[in-house]
């Protein structure tokens, strides 16, 4: 196989365990993104990154943005991770549309994505996010509940609340994805 390396940011613990499971999958090392030199990408030839997703963009990210010229020789692998569900093709849309919007052109045509539900836990939320999670929920209320998808009327109903969608087997695209080079 391939060298492969899996790099991650996480702020509350989802994208790090989906990574810690792809790495695990692979057999091949991991990186928090601190811990991880630019240098070290000439180890790889796949490199998986991941990120959470937050207000539209990726946490970490500009790992790659910055050093996009060591890569685009590479195959490259971005999973977010986040609370809307990747089998909703709307949540989807906007995941990319939001992605092209902070990624070139080209590394955006380049690189893999893939979409990972994660978790959301109220109480360890930083001040930021919390207030975020508030405003949506305002939003939401002032909405006419009949226009509300499903996903909106979850979160309405677990705000405040821990909710855990992450899921093992969620990676096998990702895992399946990487196996074929």
């Amino acid at each position: 196989m391939s060298k492969i390396v899996v790099i991650y940011e996480s702020k509350y613990g989802s994208t790090k365990r989906y990574a810690q499971w792809i790495a695990e999958a692979l057999s091949c090392p991991i990186f928090e993104r601190k811990k991880f030199h630019p240098r070290d990408f000439s180890q790889y030839e796949i490199i998986i990154y991941g990120g959470g997703l937050y207000a539209g963009g990726v946490s970490g990210i500009k790992l790659l943005t910055r050093n996009w010229k060591l890569l685009s020789n590479k195959k490259v692998v971005l999973f977010t991770c986040g609370i809307a569900a990747p089998d909703d093709p709307d949540n989807v849309s906007n995941i990319q549309k939001s992605l092209q919007k902070i990624l070139p052109d080209e590394m955006f045509e380049h690189l893999t994505l893939f979409h990972l539900r994660g978790r959301l836990d109220y109480s360890s939320l930083s001040f930021v996010h919390s207030s975020m999670m508030s405003m949506l929920r305002k939003m939401l209320l002032k909405k006419d509940p009949q226009t509300l998808r499903d996903e909106d009327r979850q979160l309405l109903e677990t705000y405040g609340k821990c909710v855990d969608f992450m899921d093992p087997d969620s990676i096998r695209p990702v895992v399946e994805f990487v196996a074929c080079y």
